[in-house]
């Protein structure tokens, strides 16, 4: 039904879409400023995790703590060559009990005892006792032994090495964890923040017959869309540029050709927030109560969190895993953020992740198409 005009006092007048637009994208964003919730979600709580994940995993490996056997050899040759290493923090215990209970909490990694250490008539034994929290520790600690009493035998041999290593570092770019972690975050509070506002706003107005009363007003049903569409996004730019400035100017996030970097990022976010509404869409449409609404989200959002490289990467997975990985919309959204903010590549760097994403909003809209309710 074409609604396209309005009579007044016997005149034909057409209706002003443009006007009618705007009109519903203004009512729309300051309805989301309305709700303080939605700053906490959408921006404060990503500039947390953005901090707490991208400050603990810049540091070095930390040596492993290991209590030393007062009954062992702490004189000879080989105890000073593991104090000296740095592999491992030798430490001492007056109580054999708290040294096992710190043991067996994982507060330390080992324990270690060294006989024989001085008599060179004998072979030395070594005895590393841990428990099940600290066997993750138990092979790096066998190597760093194995290395000092290496050293050790070669010296007594009078060997010296037939090699030299040097060492050369050469200009590049320095990868650090927030490189890793924001782009995560960035996908991580478009992908809740965006599904939530949507879904829950169009089945608010849905079930309110806001929906309904525009539907039977001259306003085009794409401009109802539309409007409360790009309030959302907007609002979700508006979040996405403070994370990425807070990122660069506060945690040295990573944009190798400045301004461009993040001109790409934002339109890389504007096509993720375009298919992420369209979800929203669809759930808000078959939901049948606003008590389901967050299950529904929750099923489609925390596999993608887990399994999308938003916290780790996922080459951690088996193979046949990572493979579908792939097929999930935020992994390459995560994937092409990466390699925009800090390999430096191009949008069009990218076709593969924007084609996964282009076919990803083609059955999602379709599906819109389908099955969109306005009352």
């Amino acid at each position: 039904m074409n609604k396209p005009q309005i009579k007044q006092s016997g005149i034909s007048m057409k209706y002003n879409q443009s006007r009618a637009l705007w009109a519903i994208t203004k009512a729309s964003f300051k309805a989301i400023f309305s709700q303080p919730s939605s700053l906490f979600f959408s921006l404060l709580f990503p500039i947390v995790f953005i901090l707490i994940f991208g400050a603990f995993t810049d540091r070095p490996a930390a040596a492993r703590t290991v209590a030393v056997d007062p009954s062992g050899d702490t004189t000879g040759v080989l105890y000073d060559s593991l104090v000296s290493s740095g592999f491992m923090k030798l430490v001492h215990y007056h109580d054999t009990a708290a040294r096992n209970e710190d043991l067996s909490k994982g507060k330390l990694d080992a324990v270690l005892l060294i006989r024989n250490a001085r008599d060179t008539g004998e072979t030395a034994r070594i005895w590393l006792k841990t428990s099940e929290v600290g066997t993750a520790a138990l092979p790096g600690l066998v190597r760093a032994i194995d290395y000092a009493a290496l050293r050790i035998q070669l010296n007594a041999a009078h060997i010296k090495k037939n090699y030299t290593i040097q060492t050369q570092i050469v200009p590049g770019k320095k990868y650090r964890s927030i490189d890793f972690v924001l782009p995560g975050q960035l996908g991580f509070s478009v992908l809740f923040s965006t599904l939530f506002g949507i879904a829950f706003v169009f089945f608010n107005l849905r079930e309110q017959l806001v929906l309904k009363r525009f539907y039977a007003s001259p306003v085009k049903k794409l401009n109802i869309l539309v409007g409360i569409g790009a309030s959302r996004l907007f609002f979700q730019l508006i979040n996405l540029v403070v994370l990425i400035l807070v990122g660069h100017f506060f945690l040295d996030f990573t944009l190798v050709h400045g301004a461009l970097t993040f001109l790409e990022m934002l339109v890389l976010s504007v096509v993720m927030l375009f298919l992420l509404m369209g979800v929203g869409l669809i759930i808000s449409s078959i939901a049948k109560n606003d008590t389901v609404i967050p299950l529904m989200i929750n099923v489609f959002g925390f596999p993608q969190i887990l399994l999308s490289g938003t916290f780790f990467p996922i080459d951690v997975f088996p193979k046949w895993m990572q493979r579908l990985c792939e097929l999930l919309p935020l992994t390459q959204f995560n994937d092409a953020m990466r390699k925009v903010s800090f390999e430096g590549l191009h949008l069009y760097d990218c076709w593969k992740e924007l084609g996964y994403l282009g076919l990803w909003i083609l059955v999602v809209y379709f599906t819109v198409s389908k099955i969109m309710r306005w009352e």
